[in-house]
C-alpha cells in the first residue's frame, strides 16, 4: 500500500478515495478487508490521514510517512548495491533499555537496520558514514536512552572481520541473486501497474530494508 501512495500521492498534496485503493490492491490480489484493515492500521500509526467528503472517505500523507516514503525513493533510485563514496568514518550507536521494555527494543533495532546500522555487540551499532539518525532519536521517543558518536576505526581493528560480524553479507548477497532469479519472469505481464507495485516492493524489502545503507567494495583497503 505504502508503494502505491509514495508513487502516486508522494509531494502531490493530494489524498486518494479508499475504493480506488482496495481496487488496485486487489489486482495484486490483496482481499478488500485486507486492504481496509490496512488503512485502518496506518491511520493509527499516524501513517495515513483521513478525509471525508460527502460519503465517500479519502486518505492522504502524513508528515511521517512523507518522510518515510522520501527515504524509500531515496533508496530506490539514488543508491546501489555498493556505496562508492564512503570516506571511511563510521557513525556509532548505542542504546540501553530494560529487558521489560522488549516491544521498543524490537522498534528500535528494526529502526537501526533500516537506516543501515549493524550490531557490533550489546548495544552497540555502527553504520558506515553519517546516515541521519534524526528518525531513529524521535520516532520512538528514545532519545535520552541513545548516544550517537562519529569516528574512524583505529588501525589495529580488523575491519573486513567486523563488517562480517554486523552484516551478514552472505544473505544480503543471496537476497540480490533472489531478486533477479525472481524477476526473470515478471508476474502479473497484463498488468504493469500490479507488476510495478510489486517490483519496488520486492526490491525494497529483498534489498534495502535489512541493508540500508550500502558498504564500500571488497577491493578498497577499508574493507
Amino acid at each position: 500500500m505504502l508503494t502505491f501512495l509514495g508513487d502516486h500521492l508522494l509531494d502531490r498534496g493530494v489524498c486518494v478515495y479508499s475504493g480506488s485503493v482496495i481496487d488496485v490492491l486487489g489486482r495484486t490480489g490483496i482481499s478488500e478487508e485486507a486492504a481496509r484493515s490496512t488503512l485502518t492500521r496506518l491511520t493509527a500509526r499516524g501513517l495515513l490521514r483521513r478525509q471525508r467528503h460527502g460519503r465517500r472517505m479519502y486518505f492522504g500523507l502524513t508528515d511521517r510517512s512523507t518522510r518515510i516514503l522520501r527515504d524509500g525513493s531515496v533508496r530506490l533510485w539514488k543508491t546501489g548495491a555498493v556505496n562508492h563514496d564512503w570516506d571511511g568514518t563510521w557513525t556509532l550507536l548505542a542504546f540501553s533499555l530494560p529487558a521489560e521494555r522488549r516491544r521498543e527494543r524490537h522498534d528500535l533495532r528494526a529502526q537501526l537496520a533500516w537506516a543501515g546500522f549493524g550490531p557490533v555487540q550489546g548495544g552497540l551499532w555502527i553504520a558506515p558514514g553519517k546516515p541521519d539518525v534524526t528518525p531513529v532519536l524521535t520516532d520512538l521517543g528514545l532519545g535520552s536512552h541513545i548516544r550517537v558518536f562519529r569516528a574512524s576505526a583505529d588501525p589495529a581493528t580488523d575491519i573486513g572481520e567486523m563488517i562480517s560480524h554486523a552484516y551478514d553479507l552472505p544473505a544480503l548477497a543471496a537476497r540480490y541473486t533472489d531478486f533477479s532469479s525472481r524477476w526473470a519472469s515478471p508476474p502479473f505481464p497484463g498488468d504493469p501497474l500490479a507488476a510495478k507495485m510489486h517490483l519496488i516492493t520486492d526490491w525494497l524489502s529483498r534489498t534495502c530494508r535489512r541493508t540500508g545503507r550500502p558498504l564500500r567494495p571488497r577491493s578498497s583497503s577499508s574493507g
